[in-house]
């Protein structure tokens, strides 16, 4: 018999090896920030070099866009195997989903009638990501989505970016139809946890918190309750669990002001840190833009991050955030993230041979 394998035995060993690797691989270099792994998309970032790809499957409201998933409540174990085996099939790794649709738990967030029907729904869609082999779910709660008050704010070269002006909304109209108390909040929070992160546990799923964004106290009558060191630090004592854990979006951080070498060092030597996002503003709440990653004026060191990253063990994937929108570039930003990527690249390379 012949020993030789034939192709379709070579794309499952394939497949196998680069699943089974992205355990313990180190602190690498990913891409994100989009929820459609077309051939074209996934072809570009296997020619950057990058082998991990984490899709952002957030969505508003049913009505704001196509998903690769069609569950209205939930989302299915088969379809959730046909997306990983999508990217996989492309010669990257799914690392991990971040955010499901707000309209899958919104009500959850707020504590309204309706609740317990979505987590039943939020339960069976977490095992149903634990079944699929994907080992990370970001997720944030922020009812009301990540408020921005200009997305064509000029920086460098006249590149449009983000910014944040808390002065221009802070008498915002009700977004979610009252005034919500923070400890309203807490408590819809702790239930969530109670209820998900066992079925998270049993079905090895890694859940991984995001900031609030913009890290302020209260908007449109929702408060912002992640958006400091101390909020973050009482949700990971609200559970002693290894599945739970932080998105570490270091825009956020940024914004928020605080030392993120400390937040590194304290969220890091727990092994509380499942994945990165690379992002840097100029100024703090309440008033703050967006920059280039390579452009000097931000908020952190990002050569001192890395080294810090690596101290503390960190093994897991960082993602370019959100970009400069630069000239004759597409909606997703191939051209500016194809920028910051290689930046982050070199950055990586250079702690390596250091």
């Amino acid at each position: 018999m012949d020993s030789k394998k034939t192709g379709l035995e070579k794309n499952q060993s394939s497949k196998e090896e680069l699943s089974s690797s992205s355990e313990g691989k180190g602190m690498r270099v990913g891409a994100g920030q989009f929820k459609i792994p077309t051939e074209e998309r996934l072809r570009f970032i296997k020619q950057l070099g990058i082998e991990d790809v984490i899709l952002n499957l957030l969505q508003s409201t049913p009505q704001t866009g196509q998903l690769p998933l069609s569950g209205r409540k939930e989302w299915s174990f088969r379809e959730l195997v046909q997306l990983r085996n999508r990217v996989e099939d492309m010669g990257l790794r799914l690392a991990a989903i971040e955010n499901i649709p707000t309209y899958f738990y919104d009500k959850v967030m707020l504590g309204r009638e309706g609740s317990k029907e979505q987590l039943e729904h939020v339960k069976r869609t977490v095992a149903n990501i634990g079944r699929a082999n994907i080992p990370i779910l970001g997720y944030n709660w922020m009812p009301s989505g990540v408020w921005r008050t200009s997305r064509t704010r000029r920086v460098r070269g006249g590149a449009q970016a983000t910014a944040f002006e808390l002065a221009q909304v802070a008498d915002s109209p009700l977004t979610h139809g009252r005034e919500y108390r923070e400890e309203e909040m807490w408590k819809n929070y702790e239930r969530f946890l109670e209820e998900v992160l066992p079925v998270a546990e049993e079905s090895g799923v890694k859940l991984a918190l995001h900031p609030c964004d913009p890290p302020v106290e209260k908007l449109g009558g929702v408060p912002f309750i992640f958006r400091d060191f101390e909020s973050f630090k009482r949700a990971d004592q609200l559970a002693e669990s290894k599945y739970h854990g932080l998105e570490l979006c270091l825009g956020t951080w940024s914004e928020m002001g605080e030392n993120i070498v400390e937040v590194i060092q304290y969220f890091g030597e727990r092994n509380k840190i499942f994945y990165v996002h690379f992002r840097d503003v100029e100024g703090t709440v309440p008033s703050f833009h967006e920059i280039f990653l390579n452009e000097g004026g931000g908020n952190y060191d990002k050569y001192e991050v890395l080294k810090t990253l690596r101290e503390v063990g960190f093994q897991g994937v960082m993602i370019v955030d959100h970009v400069p929108r630069v000239e004759g570039d597409s909606k997703w930003g191939h051209r500016a993230r194809a920028n910051a990527i290689g930046y982050l690249q070199g950055l990586v390379r250079g702690l390596d041979e250091n």
